[in-house]
């Protein structure tokens, strides 16, 4: 029996002209319509715009939950369901949305509430590092205040995030094949976040999360639930807390998932699963022909 999985690419994943194919479907146009008055803004006007806007928090994270969540909807209206979700980091958003955790409005309202606070971050500094010796990373972390590791993604890929001396100070201890200094400008995904979280913390309080549909493997712990309160526990961790990507993964055969479809513009989350979790088949929907194609 297949079971599977739908997961939620995040920020980073972002490409001009995502979700052009879109303005041609009814249901997405209303959708559409209902997140230019949530927002203030079109969010196809910026996909299909410059990209170093696109980029920006404030910008990415609305445009690929709407885009996200519309490809939801019409795997739905296609017969499409998964028996578990997950997504990474900003994707997270997308997932619940699709466990129906919260409606459309909500999640939207969120993320632009979430976007705009880490858009306001400062003072810190984040760097990918590629094919790496994870001991001697650990270590250097554990000596090293004021840094973590933000996005464990594989046993390859690593996020560090903290205060800008402490990544540089960083860097100079790790041999990598690979290291990218991340265009952000908070250290997200770390313990220096807690002033934005705690903000966005009094705004999740106000909202009512529904029992998930379907379990929901989350970034901060990556156990699978359905329980409203655990769900959004975990979601208020998640602004200062690392996504646990790699460990998401691995727990996919323990769910006995035998399929993954990422949802959502690229195709690195499969890209990860493939490299961890090879007898795991794997799917890509980035535009609704991708769907009824």
């Amino acid at each position: 029996m297949t079971k599977i999985a739908w997961i939620f690419p995040g920020q980073g994943s972002q490409a001009v002209g995502m979700g052009v194919d879109l303005q041609e479907i009814k249901s997405a146009i209303a959708k559409l319509e209902q997140a230019e008055k949530i927002l203030g803004w079109s969010v196809l006007e910026k996909c299909l715009g410059d990209e170093e806007q696109l980029s920006q928090t404030l910008y990415t994270q609305p445009c690929l939950f709407v885009i996200e969540s519309i490809l939801t909807d019409i795997l739905v209206e296609n017969g499409h369901l998964p028996d578990l979700v997950a997504g990474h980091s900003l994707g997270e958003y997308s997932a619940l949305y699709a466990a129906r955790v919260f409606d459309f409005e909500t999640g939207l309202k969120l993320v632009k509430k979430r976007s705009e606070l880490m858009d306001q971050a400062a003072g810190g500094k984040m760097a990918a590092v590629m094919k790496f010796d994870r001991q001697k990373l650990e270590s250097v972390i554990d000596n090293t205040p004021d840094l973590v590791i933000a996005n464990d993604n594989s046993s390859e890929q690593v996020v560090i995030s903290g205060t800008p001396e402490a990544v540089e100070k960083a860097l100079e201890q790790i041999t990598a094949k690979r290291i990218v200094t991340l265009k952000v400008s908070g250290a997200f995904h770390s313990p220096l976040m807690q002033d934005a979280a705690e903000q966005f913390q009094q705004i999740l309080d106000s909202v009512t999360f529904n029992n998930a549909k379907v379990p929901i493997l989350s970034n901060i712990d990556p156990t699978s639930t359905t329980d409203a309160q655990t769900i959004k526990t975990r979601l208020i961790q998640q602004m200062t807390g690392s996504v646990r990507w790699r460990e998401i993964m691995l727990q996919l055969p323990n769910e006995n998932i035998t399929q993954v479809i990422e949802v959502g513009p690229g195709k690195v989350l499969t890209g990860l699963v493939k490299r961890t979790c090879p007898e795991i088949a794997l799917k890509n929907v980035a535009t609704s022909a991708d769907i009824t194609g």
